[in-house]
């Protein structure tokens, strides 16, 4: 059967593909418009499958925190290249990923993408079709949550950077202002656990080990490595867990210190920070 302008227009809306990718479906299927989306989720799919591999080090990252301030969102939206993350379907979709996550309060990544959408169809799908309509990979790469009695959310001005922190007993004060100090801090420092009891035992081992390396090979006796090295450990603590960093707005004080010195008793009870790139 002839297929029109007017039928390949309706499916390029119905299914946001291209043009021509939409004609050729619709030759295919012989006009029939189901059996054409079909052929077109079938292209999303190969086009999937053959860049599984490829690296995304390209998209964007939103946060959300809760209308009461107590549950943040994190989600982090990749792509292969720059251009394709500025595209506006990009953008719309790493949106719908982000309220998908508030309004389903998905455990895990997993369940998340099996979240069903207005169509009935799951978030996957969706990726799967902007796969297909793009010709490059598109996947949720990170998602976090927090719940606290205050959580806040800082975004990064290249929009591939969030953290959410979440803070405890706050005594009713309004803590906002220094939080958001915090989550900037860990977009900057890098922390990599919120005290030294987070830190794992194997990087306190291979902390260890090195500092043993270094004092040896400055020279020091065998029965003082040990000693050196757990002094290097403490000041590994110092620069990579975020109650022991120094605070980058005033190094006189520890983040610790500048919690207890905003209101007493205030903890930083856990954080995210998650990027692309």
């Amino acid at each position: 059967m002839a297929i029109t302008a007017q039928d390949v227009n309706r499916l390029r809306q119905e299914t946001g593909a291209g043009m021509m990718d939409c004609k050729k479906a619709l030759t295919e299927a012989n006009g029939d418009f189901e059996a054409a989306k079909d052929i077109l989720r079938k292209q999303g799919q190969k086009i999937a499958s053959k860049r599984a591999d490829n690296a995304t080090s390209e998209g964007i990252v939103l946060t959300q925190v809760s209308e009461d301030g107590s549950t943040g969102k994190v989600v982090a939206v990749a792509c292969e290249t720059e251009p394709v993350s500025k595209v506006a379907d990009f953008q719309t979709l790493a949106q719908t990923v982000l309220e998908t996550a508030v309004s389903t309060n998905a455990a895990t990544k997993e369940e998340l993408l099996a979240a069903p959408q207005a169509d009935g169809r799951s978030l996957q799908d969706h990726l799967t079709d902007l796969m297909g309509k793009i010709g490059e990979k598109i996947d949720v790469v990170a998602y976090e949550s927090v719940s606290a009695e205050k959580v806040v959310a800082y975004n990064h001005s290249n929009g591939k950077l969030g953290v959410l922190v979440a803070l405890d007993s706050t005594s009713g004060t309004d803590v906002t202002e220094v939080g958001k100090d915090i989550a900037m801090q860990i977009a900057a420092m890098k922390p990599i656990a919120l005290d030294k009891d987070g830190v794992d035992a194997a990087t306190i081992e291979r902390e260890i080990e090195i500092g043993k390396e270094q004092a040896r090979a400055e020279g020091k006796p065998e029965a003082m490595l040990e000693k050196i090295a757990q002094g290097k450990l403490n000041k590994f603590y110092k620069e990579n867990t975020l109650l022991n960093q120094e605070f980058v707005k005033d190094s006189s004080l520890s983040i610790s210190q500048l919690l207890e010195k905003t209101s007493k008793g205030l903890k930083v009870t856990d954080f995210k920070r998650v990027a692309i790139g």
